[in-house]
């Protein structure tokens, strides 16, 4: 029987399509699924606080207090001393609690930050902190590599879905095989999972400049665990790639 897509024979349990044709329809399946929910984000992110009523399609003055309530503190957790050079960011607890679930659980109970008015945001430069404030406000930011890890990171601690999404992208597309192993180690780090697959694809094509780097010494050192789950991701890629070509050469006896 032949496959109706790319016309090559397939064994009959296949129904339809062989298996290669299968598997690549799942993955762009995937890849829409994926792009329906980060859009659906972005809609819901925006909805709050939209200056057009639903109802009439007229612009309106939110009635929710548009003042500020609450800042944000760059925090050096070493120094126990906001970070050099910094100044509280004010924002709006209305923002910040429909933003984030985690400043939700801060602020709409009887916790420090919601006591005393001010949250402090650890281990992040101001520039970083500032960014952040304003995402949570317009669901927009200007990214370089650095912003792009740092916003991640605050993305992932305090829960911005689409924020993460965002700089995940554009990390993914600055990858390439000299910084793979450290995006794969920073991914990780941070629950990065779409960057995290990513960068093992990149590790995996190149595996033999990769192990030679500076940067895998230092992993086989500080973390061994990470090393071990990419040398058991290159085993399974070499055992399903001479899998596939096994496959193939039947395919091609059975034809003659």
């Amino acid at each position: 029987m032949k496959c109706v897509s790319c016309k090559d024979e397939y064994g009959a349990a296949d129904a339809g399509t062989c298996r290669e044709c299968y598997e690549e329809a799942s993955e762009t399946e995937e890849e829409l699924k994926r792009e329906i929910e980060e859009l659906k984000s972005k809609v819901n992110f925006l909805r709050f606080w939209s200056p057009v009523d639903s109802r009439s399609h007229h612009y309106h003055r939110s009635t929710t207090p548009c003042f500020t309530d609450v800042l944000l503190v760059a925090f050096d957790e070493d120094s126990g001393k906001p970070v050099a050079n910094s100044v509280p960011v004010p924002a709006n607890k209305a923002v910040l609690t429909s933003r984030s679930p985690v400043f939700r659980a801060m602020l709409e109970t009887e916790m420090e930050e919601s006591l005393s008015g001010t949250i402090k945001i650890s281990d992040v430069s101001y520039d970083a902190l500032r960014a952040f404030v304003n995402y949570l406000y317009t669901a927009e930011a200007c990214l370089d590599d650095e912003m792009a890890c740092d916003l991640l990171v605050l993305a992932d601690k305090y829960e911005v879905k689409h924020l993460k999404i965002y700089c995940e992208k554009f990390l993914i597309s600055k990858l390439n095989w000299e910084s793979s192993l450290l995006s794969y180690s920073f991914a990780h780090q941070h629950n990065a999972n779409n960057l995290l697959d990513a960068s093992l694809s990149i590790i995996l094509d190149n595996m033999e400049k990769v192990s030679k780097r500076e940067e895998y010494m230092e992993l086989v050192e500080k973390d061994p665990r990470i090393v071990v789950e990419i040398y058991e991701a290159y085993l399974s890629k070499q055992v399903n790639t001479a899998a596939a070509a096994d496959s193939h050469d039947d395919k091609v006896v059975k034809r003659r």
